[in-house]
């Protein structure tokens, strides 16, 4: 597995202590995007959190999976979770190690009380000594929330003092392009009170580890909670590695809901499913890969966005008017950039690919934020993409009406039929996965080579007419 460093630099590490005017917690940042341009140490915010055990907790809870493995567990993993300032709230993510899980904490107007919020991206500090102090916080007294230096830090020139780095795999940057992909195909599928919230939650597994899976569990909803089923019924929601949702236990006494996202059920293949917990003025939310040894970074959702050039010059048309906005309209985009809502939607497809969008189920709405990684190195480093790009500068693809047809590397040739606008294909992958996990690298490469033959006759055509 192809994997890199990331180099993280703070000030400082981050800390909760005690000081005459109560609790203060700083959180520390390191180098970022900022809507006047990178910037070593930005500051999102100075104020108090108005519940600060619900909000300790659930920072606790990220942290947790930026720091776990799901699955091969032996192996190390740890990255320092992403914080985004959105103008209205503060967003901390992150990926599990085995790039099966992502978690957010949202947290919202209600659950702040100070300055306005910045905006921006940037990693964060979340170390082991401030893990154990935020663990012992016992009390609901008043907390001070510090994002960034310290008002006095910023203009001084003194160096880090804090330097970390970390592997950086691409599944693992693959993966957090494709979860928002998949959860953009979510719907609200139940929501339980806390009481019975706390019931499911604790009743759930917490082992796991490789081989703990027995295959897709499915839940459904009933009464004011949820029962197992055995199978995809109407209105269930897959539970794919019930152990993954251990971080949420961080929360339950805080909760006020447990809402469960996914998509509609169909046949009996495990799907992803998003569950997040309702907190005082704040959102934590845990999506899952729909296995536990199956991570988010092969799913294969975002392969036609990053394939076609149409949606990379609409996404380039639309990132100019992003603003760090917390939540996305689609219509009023279209509406400044002269597209279609449907080119809109793809351009955000692509943008979610390279890390400049995530997608939030709670208001089924994409928001802005920039990872602080090499955003183009998700599309360099997709084996799919690679390999049907390498396919069509071979001309390996010949085109038969509804029929195409791809000469292999190896001298096979399979074919790829449209069906209704749904490529298949007699290869292998195809077989095994029957466009689960997105098109194969026939299908991409046939897909290519018949947006770049519509391109020329609407090229032709166009011309033609100005003669």
């Amino acid at each position: 597995m192809t994997r890199s460093l990331q180099a993280v630099a703070y000030r400082r590490p981050s800390v909760l202590e005690s000081s005459a005017g109560g609790r203060r917690l700083g959180l520390e940042t390191s180098r970022g995007a900022t809507p006047t341009g990178a910037e070593d140490h930005p500051r999102f915010f100075a104020g108090f959190l108005t519940a600060p055990q619900a909000a300790s907790a659930g920072l606790l809870a990220v942290a947790d999976v930026a720091a776990a493995r799901y699955y091969q567990r032996q192996l190390p993993a740890s990255l320092d979770p992403v914080v985004t300032g959105n103008g209205d709230r503060l967003r901390f993510e992150s990926f599990s190690g085995c790039g099966g899980v992502y978690a957010r904490l949202d947290v919202l107007a209600a659950g702040l009380d100070g300055d306005e919020v910045g905006h921006g991206t940037t990693n964060v500090d979340v170390n082991n000594p401030l893990r154990e102090a935020l663990s012992r916080l016992g009390s609901d007294d008043p907390l001070h929330l510090r994002v960034g230096p310290e008002e006095l830090a910023v203009t001084t020139l003194d160096g880090p003092v804090v330097e970390k780095k970390v592997p950086l795999p691409e599944r693992w940057l693959r993966g957090f392009a494709e979860a928002q992909v998949v959860a953009a195909g979510f719907d609200l599928r139940a929501e339980l009170p806390a009481a019975e919230a706390v019931r499911f939650l604790r009743a759930l597994p917490r082992g796991g580890g490789r081989g703990a899976a027995t295959g897709p569990r499915w839940v459904v909803p009933s009464g004011r909670g949820l029962r197992p089923t055995t199978r995809a019924v109407p209105g269930a929601v897959c539970l794919p590695g019930p152990e993954r949702l251990v971080a949420l236990h961080r929360v339950l006494r805080h909760a006020t809901a447990l809402r469960v996202y996914g998509p509609a059920a169909t046949g009996s293949a495990s799907t992803a499913s998003a569950w997040e917990v309702v907190l005082p003025g704040m959102r934590l939310t845990l999506t899952l890969s729909p296995d536990a040894s199956r991570g988010f970074s092969g799913e294969g959702g975002v392969l036609d966005a990053l394939a076609t050039d149409e949606a990379a010059e609409d996404a380039e048309l639309v990132s100019v008017l992003l603003a760090w906005e917390p939540r996305i309209d689609v219509a009023d985009l279209a509406a400044s950039c002269g597209l279609t809502a449907e080119r809109v939607r793809a351009a955000l497809v692509r943008l979610g690919t390279s890390g400049r969008v995530g997608y939030d189920t709670a208001e089924a709405a994409y928001f802005h934020r920039e990872l602080p990684y090499d955003a183009e190195r998700v599309e360099r480093h997709n084996p799919r993409l690679r390999s049907a790009r390498a396919l069509v500068a071979a001309g390996a693809v010949a085109l038969e009406g509804a029929l195409g047809t791809v000469t292999a590397e190896d001298g096979h040739v399979h074919r790829v039929r449209d069906e209704a606008g749904a490529l298949s294909c007699s290869c292998q992958w195809w077989a095994r996965y029957r466009g689960g996990r997105g098109p194969c690298k026939h299908a991409l490469a046939v897909r290519m080579v018949r947006r770049g033959a519509a391109i020329q006759r609407e090229t032709v055509r166009v011309d033609g007419g100005a003669r």
